[in-house]
């Protein structure tokens, strides 16, 4: 019998032509056999991420933008957020989490995502000054995050498949109402985000999916897989 157990929502509207959907699965049935993580992986669409979310062990916002139901990707975010469920979110995850935070934590009800509103006057999200569409990138770790705890390392090379990030000019929004920035490119860009007081929250606009050859499941994968198990 399997020490742990854990039910876990893989939220996005699954696709055979992007990359990180079908590498997850093989991920966790990794660390499934490794760990002994009894994990019951559940694929939620968009559409259909609603309240019984609330009864999974862990949520994860993968890539895969712009979503078919935006609305259904905040709900999944806010419903970690606010019911202390350990959240990953990765590429479009992470800009989805600043989004569902600034408009229901910080009260920036208008913030916009400009893949899905370009001609908004209020973005949040806005395009990457240079493209990271299968890019690795240097980040440096701020120490005494979790980030650092669970990466082990002050800097790591991460990859990318993404053109839009938050715009740095509004990280002071987010701060002022507890959220960490605890990850940065070398232009001073966030790269990591998390929720210190959150049992597990972390938002990373890397792909920790795509480390390495999809043998060897990311430090970070690890680390949520075990928090949901637990």
């Amino acid at each position: 019998m399997n020490a742990y157990s854990g039910r876990i929502a893989l939220v996005a509207d699954r696709s055979p032509h992007v990359r990180s959907h079908t590498r997850v699965p093989g991920l966790l049935d990794r660390l499934r056999d490794r760990d002994q993580l009894d994990l019951d992986v559940y694929w939620v669409p968009t559409g259909e991420a609603d309240e019984a979310l609330k009864e999974f062990d862990g949520i994860w916002l993968l890539p895969g933008s712009p979503y078919q139901d935006e609305d259904g990707a905040l709900t999944a975010v806010r419903i970690a957020r606010e019911n202390g469920i350990p959240f990953l979110g990765t590429c479009a995850g992470f800009q989805h989490a600043m989004l569902e935070f600034a408009r229901t934590v910080c009260g920036a009800a208008g913030v916009q995502h400009g893949e899905n509103n370009p001609k908004s006057d209020d973005l949040l999200i806005v395009p990457l000054a240079c493209s990271l569409v299968d890019h690795e990138a240097p980040i440096q770790v701020t120490p005494g995050t979790r980030a650092a705890e669970l990466l082990g390392v002050e800097r790591t090379v991460e990859r990318y498949h993404c053109s839009y990030g938050l715009d740095s000019g509004r990280m002071d929004l987010l701060r002022e109402h507890g959220m960490v920035f605890s990850g940065y490119d070398d232009a001073g860009d966030p790269r990591i985000a998390e929720l210190p007081d959150h049992p597990f929250y972390l938002a990373t606009l890397f792909q920790p999916e795509l480390a390495g050859d999809g043998t060897r499941p990311h430090a970070l994968i690890q680390a949520f897989a075990r928090a949901a198990s637990q």
